[in-house]
C-alpha cells in the first residue's frame, strides 16, 4: 500500500476511528491521541490485512489500543486521584510527609458533623426495598450476607438493592451539590 492510499484509507474511517475511541475513554482529547496511534499501528502492520476488511481490523485495533490505554496502570492512578472529591481537611499534614496531624479544626468538625447527618437523612429517606438495605449495609455496617438473613432475601437480591441504592443516593447527593 502506497503512502498516498494509506492517506486516503485514513481519510475515509478516522471519524469511525475517532468514535471507537471517544466510546471507550469519554475524553474528546485522549480520543484523538488514541486516534492517532491506532493509525501509526495500522501503518506498520496494513500488509497483514485483507482489503475488504480494513474497516473492521482499524475498527479492533482502536478498540485493543483503548483497551491497553484503560487498562494500563498510570491511567488508572490518575483517574482515582481526579475522582477524588473531598478535601483534605485543613488541619492534616501533607501526604507523604512524616509530620503528625494537630488537633482537628472545629470548623472541620462541625462541617464533617453535618454531612454525616445529611448523609444519614438520605439513606433512611430511600423507599423501599432500597431503605431497610441501606440502614443495614450504610448506617448499621453489617455484612451482605447478615443483612440477606435478617431480611429473608437471596444475597444476590441483596447485592442488587444495594447497587440501586448507591445509584439513587449518588443522584441525589449530586443533586444537593449542584443546588
Amino acid at each position: 500500500m502506497t503512502n498516498q492510499d494509506f492517506t486516503e484509507l485514513m481519510r475515509q474511517y478516522q471519524r469511525l476511528v475517532y468514535t471507537v475511541c471517544l466510546q471507550f475513554v469519554r475524553d474528546p482529547h485522549v480520543a484523538e491521541d488514541l486516534t492517532q496511534d491506532t493509525f501509526l499501528s495500522a501503518f506498520t502492520s496494513i500488509d497483514r490485512c485483507d482489503p475488504a476488511y480494513y474497516k473492521q481490523w482499524l475498527v479492533r485495533v482502536a478498540a485493543n489500543k483503548c483497551k491497553d490505554h484503560l487498562k494500563s496502570a498510570w491511567v488508572r492512578r490518575v483517574e482515582a486521584q481526579d475522582h477524588e472529591s473531598l478535601p483534605e481537611p485543613r488541619g492534616a499534614p501533607p501526604a507523604g510527609t512524616a509530620l503528625t496531624p494537630a488537633d482537628p479544626d472545629p470548623q472541620d468538625l462541625v462541617l464533617q458533623k453535618e454531612e454525616s447527618a445529611a448523609l444519614d437523612a438520605l439513606v433512611r429517606g430511600l423507599r423501599e426495598p432500597y431503605g431497610r438495605v441501606a440502614v443495614l449495609y450504610f448506617l448499621e455496617h453489617r455484612p451482605v450476607a447478615d443483612i440477606a438473613g435478617a431480611l429473608g432475601r437471596p444475597p444476590a437480591t441483596v447485592q442488587n438493592q444495594l447497587f440501586r441504592a448507591k445509584a439513587i443516593l449518588r443522584a441525589q447527593i449530586n443533586e444537593r451539590r449542584q443546588d
